[in-house]
């Protein structure tokens, strides 16, 4: 795993026996889905399993002929995993883990070895059920919305999802990218000093940081820069920046 692809390519390995399955030993269609499934892929597992059983689905549909193509596949993936990662963070990780751990440890208090096994045992049985469910439900939702994918709303929906992606992409770019600059400005002859950061924050709020992933996707999209070269060309204007003083 790397921050370059994340899940992808557990994604693809999990797509695997399904694959192998629905293409028959075709050894070119199984590459070619397997491929298709290495996209960036980033979600919370617990839920996001619902996305594998979505993707499950639109295979086994376009095994069987339908007009699929890689884009609706991945635009629903990448629409999907973010609203899925938001709602599975705060759920699992966030609330339904430190429940249980502070009923195993409230068992666990004095050498009472319920403690554990109770977490272990719970945790599991309901991962288990709860994405066998959730895997099951998002394969049955698959299949029977390629209808509305390839029919006549197909575009419609594509562009949703294709705005979705674009909007979580977007979300986690404001939250996480940080870039502020320590340059500031004498005012004439007085001891006074104009603070660049705050007049720029003041005018648009976080636009060195918009700059940034406009920039960002620039290179990868129009240059067609992987995300590594991307990076160091990063750490080189940080480096060069901070040398100028400029952060």
């Amino acid at each position: 795993m790397s921050f370059q692809w994340l899940e992808s390519l557990a994604f693809a390995d999990s797509m695997a026996p399904a694959i192998k399955e629905l293409y028959g030993g075709d050894k070119e269609k199984e590459a070619e889905a397997l491929t298709r499934h290495c996209a960036f892929y980033n979600t919370e597992p617990q839920l996001g399993c619902i996305v594998n059983g979505i993707a499950c689905g639109l295979e086994e549909e376009k095994a069987n002929g339908a007009d699929l193509d890689d884009e609706v596949i991945n635009s629903i993936k990448l629409g999907l995993m973010g609203p899925i990662a938001g709602i599975g963070d705060a759920m699992v990780p966030g609330m339904y883990l430190p429940l249980l751990l502070s009923i195993g440890i409230g068992l666990a208090d004095g050498g009472n070895v319920m403690g554990p096994i109770f977490y272990i045992v719970t945790f599991l049985a309901t991962v288990l059920a709860g994405t066998y469910y959730l895997f099951m439900k998002g394969y049955q939702m698959g299949t029977k919305s390629v209808g509305l994918i390839v029919g006549e709303a197909s575009q419609r929906v594509r562009e949703a999802f294709n705005l979705l992606g674009a909007i979580v992409v977007g979300g986690v770019g404001a939250s996480y990218v940080s870039i502020n600059t320590i340059l500031q400005i004498q005012t004439g002859n007085s001891d006074a000093t104009v603070v660049v950061n705050d007049v720029i924050n003041g005018i648009f709020p976080r636009l060195l940081p918009l700059v940034a992933i406009i920039f960002c996707w620039w290179l990868m999209s129009r240059k067609k820069m992987s995300a590594l070269k991307v990076m160091g060309i990063l750490v080189g204007v940080s480096i060069v920046g901070v040398a100028l003083g400029l952060f």
